[in-house]
This record gives structure tokens, sequence and C-alpha cells, in this order.
């Protein structure tokens, strides 16, 4: 830095404390030039992109919400019911007379020319075994098709032969309702269908209130997990459970943190099932009216990265596949509150308000005032004390400069010496 000759000591004094006094300076977070800039400022910091956010912006994003409905594609009901290992099965044969291979010549009496097997389950192998027709496959089949199976193996022996297959005991189509619900319960599938607040219904409901409540459900290794809330105000998420599906509650609140010039700073509950940007910055007491810089208010976030690719991020310098994403809406700017109003909050977000300008200009101007306190305060101590001294002693050739008045524009007052003992 390059000094002129006739530039006075304090503007020297400003010039080479402004160059570190941005770092030195006490703050709340990152000023609002440093979270825009490209370059770190730290290094091996962790990259981030930075989005301003639109309209367009807010859109994409309320495509990508959390659904059930985008996680398990098939909404459609389940399929016919099918046998598994360990079901209990019924079998029941008729013959068209009797003298046939079940029906006895002397039971013409009977009111009905049948005879019913003793109920048994699908074994290891998933058949069951009827007699004069040996082992008849059942896992995976229907009733109708096991009763098919059975008459076409008694087709050739009894007179006749018709079959009626039921299901006796319900052993492996389950579904499993666990958790935070009043009754964990695992129950048969109904063969009608029915959706996950109806198996929900049959556990006696979750014990809590719904905004706090999550619902996982967990289908042939895939798991998926949606707010309570968004079963009951997004239909679409309310898809039919099928055999063997589990679905798990568990109570854990929704929050978000605040940092920076707002009102307050902490971590805050959602309490509902969502919330707005603007209605977090609420939640926060707003922004702080001689601290905040309404135009940067900004959200942190990670996305991931086929979201972060729709919105416009060229994720080639991330890794991962989580992009950290921050997100700036300007609150100076009216139509900032309505982006604010249509941003959705999630789990665990950040919300980070950077100070204004003229607050940091004031803190380095703070900053300044007590380093040349801090300067002149011991000369003047000693000044003091030396003069004290003097006085004590009774020195006569001692002088005392006071602090000059400071000039004006038409009066030039020169500096006042006395002499002790002197008027």
């Amino acid at each position: 830095m390059i000094v002129p000759r006739n530039c006075p000591l304090s503007m020297l004094l400003v010039a080479t404390l402004s160059l570190g006094a941005c770092s030195a300076l006490p703050t709340s977070g990152p000023a609002s030039w440093d979270v825009r800039s490209s370059q770190p400022k730290v290094p091996d910091t962790i990259p981030y992109a930075l989005v301003k956010l639109d309209a367009k912006i807010s859109t994409i994003l309320a495509q990508f919400t959390p659904r059930l409905s985008n996680a398990f594609a098939n909404r459609s009901p389940p399929r016919e019911f099918r046998f598994g290992i360990g079901d209990i099965v019924s079998v029941t044969i008729f013959e068209a007379a009797a003298g046939g291979l079940f029906i006895p010549a002397e039971a013409g009496v009977r009111p009905g020319n049948f005879v019913t097997i003793p109920n048994q389950s699908v074994d290891a192998n998933g058949n069951i075994s009827v007699p004069y027709a040996g082992p008849i496959r059942a896992q995976g089949k229907t009733p109708p098709e096991v009763q098919q199976a059975i008459v076409a193996a008694l087709a050739n022996r009894a007179i006749e032969p018709q079959a009626v297959v039921s299901l006796f005991e319900q052993q492996t189509s389950l579904i499993s309702v666990l958790g935070e619900v009043n009754v964990p319960a695992r129950f048969p599938a109904s063969p009608s269908g029915e959706r996950i607040l109806d198996a929900i219904t049959r556990a006696r409901g979750p014990k809590s209130q719904g905004f706090d409540v999550w619902v996982t459900l967990e289908r042939q290794g895939h798991r998926a997990t949606v707010p309570f809330g968004a079963l009951i105000y997004e239909p679409s998420n309310n898809i039919y459970v099928r055999p063997n599906d589990t679905i798990y509650l568990y109570n854990e609140p929704q929050t978000f943190l605040a940092f920076g010039a707002s009102g307050l700073q902490g971590q805050f509950k959602f309490d509902a099932w969502r919330i707005s940007l603007a209605e977090a910055v609420g939640k926060a007491s707003g922004l702080a009216d001689f601290r905040a810089d309404p135009a940067s208010v900004f959200l942190y976030r990670g996305e991931t990265r086929e979201v972060a690719e729709r919105i416009g991020i060229d994720c080639s310098q991330f890794p991962g596949p989580i992009i950290p994403v921050i997100y700036n809406v300007n609150l100076r700017d009216p139509a900032g509150y309505f982006l604010a109003k249509t941003f959705e909050m999630r789990n665990k977000d950040v919300v980070y308000v950077s100070n204004a300008v003229t607050v940091e200009t004031s803190k380095f101007l703070e900053h300044l005032r007590l380093i040349m306190a801090t300067v002149n305060d011991p000369i003047v101590y000693t000044t003091n004390a030396y003069t004290l001294k003097q006085a004590i002693q009774g020195t006569g050739n001692v002088t005392t400069i006071t602090t000059p008045t400071p000039l004006s524009n038409t009066t030039v007052v020169t500096p006042t010496i006395q002499s002790p003992g002197s008027p």
C-alpha cells in the first residue's frame, strides 16, 4: 500500500485497520458479501451453490416434496388373495351321486354328496394334501386355481367332482402397524383392499397429535417416509397397503434453526405438518429492525442431485448425492414476501439473516474508537500523574499542555500554557 506524504496519521490508521477489521470484529455469522462470494474464505471449506429464489424455483421444489405416491408408483388396489406357506386351508369335495370315491352308496339319504377334509396348513413346500389327488400346489395360487387343480386330479376317479377351497386362517398376507399407535397390531390384509389410513385406524390411530408424527411404509425392501399430515391433506399419499407391508409411526417434532439478525435465535418447532419460509421467519420474531439486511435472508439445505440439476445448479463440482444449497430471498422487495409464503420449509432447515452494511460500519468505527482510546489513555494517565507529583513537590518550572479546543471554520484557538503559581 502506497501512502502519500501529506496523508494524516488518523487516515493511515483507519486504512491499515480496515484491512483486517472485518474478520476481527464480533458478528453472529458470515456477512452477506461472504455468502455471495464464489471464492471460499476458509481453506478446504465445503463448496456450496447459491440460488436466488424465484417463482420458478419455488414451483420446482414443490414438485419434489416427499410423497408416498411418488415413492410407490403403483397405487392400484391389491390383487386377489393368494395362499402362502402357513395359511390354514379348508377343502370340501362334492360328487354328483352316491357310490363314488368319497360318498358311499348307502349315503343317499344325506342332505348333500360332499365331504370336508380336515383343515390343513400350506406346508413348507407350498402344497396341501388331498386324498386320492396327492399334493396340490397352493403357494402363490388363488382359491379358484387350487379348486381347478383338485378337480383335475380327481376327474378320473370321482363322480363329476367339484371342490370348494377357502381360507380358514390367514397367516402370511398380513399387515403390521407398530410404533406410536394406540394398539400395535398385525392383522390380515383385506381382500377388498384398504389404504394406509384404514390400516392405522385398525391400530386405533396415533397416540399424539398428528403434526409431530411421521409415517414410514416399508414394502419389499423399499422404504419411504412422510409426515402424517401428508396422508390427510394430500389424498394421493394415502395409497393402498399390500400384504406383508409394514407401517411404522414415530414421533419427531419438525424443527428449524434461526441465526443472525432475526428477532430470536435458536431452534423452533413447526407445530404444524408444514410451514412456509415466511411463517418460519415470523416464528423467529421477524427481522431485527436495527441490524438485519432484508435483502440477505438465506436458507441452508441439502438437496438431492436430481433436484439441484432441475433448478439449474452445475453439480459437476459436488461429490456425493447431496448438494449443499443456500437459497437467498430478498425481503426488501415486496414480492419477496409472496415467494417466502410459497417456499415450503423442511425438517432441520437453517435460516440465517445477515447484518446490514451500516451495522458492520458502526462496529468498525466503535472498534477504532476503542483502539484510539486504548492508545491515548496511558499517555493521559501518565501526564496527569507526573503533573500531580510536581505540584505536590512545589516545582515551579513545570508546564502542563491541556487538550486543545477543536478547530472550527472561523475560530483558531491556541494551546493554553500555564505555570504553577500563575493566576
